[in-house]
């Protein structure tokens, strides 16, 4: 097996709810490795051909339109409308998703409170260490 893989979760997910749908249905681990081997070589395949596109275009981000102009070029254009709708949902659950709130933005103080907290925390760190172990 190569050294790029698929997490099992995924490969699980897809051959309970898409491929062994019938009832009585089951994979070996033999043809769910061969699966994921497939899976590894069309992602590198296509992967590989979008990374040239992009680098033809002078760019150093593979993009969405790379990808795509990979599945053209390479055969494979009945998998173009799906890969732009999954993308379009992918940037829109980024847009809604919610922004992190930093600790400092948490605190409710201001970046001034928090700076004087901060030179409290040192002075009472450096006086600590000026006074040496402490007496027994």
């Amino acid at each position: 097996m190569s050294t790029l893989w698929l997490p099992g979760a995924t490969v699980h997910k897809i051959i309970t709810e898409i491929l062994a749908n019938e009832p009585g249905m089951s994979f070996t681990r033999e043809a769910r490795d061969v699966l994921i081997e497939c899976c590894v070589e069309f992602l590198t395949l296509i992967s590989s051909e979008a990374n040239e596109i992009a680098e033809r275009e002078t760019k150093k981000t593979i993009a969405t339109e790379h990808i795509e102009k990979a599945l053209r070029e390479l055969g494979f254009p009945e998998y173009v409308e799906e890969v732009v709708s999954v993308a379009e949902e992918h940037k829109e659950q980024l847009k809604t998703r919610e922004k992190k709130t930093s600790k400092m933005d948490q605190s409710g103080l201001t970046q001034e409170e928090l700076l004087q907290q901060q030179q409290e925390l040192f002075r009472t760190a450096n006086d600590k260490y000026n006074q040496g172990p402490a007496e027994q």
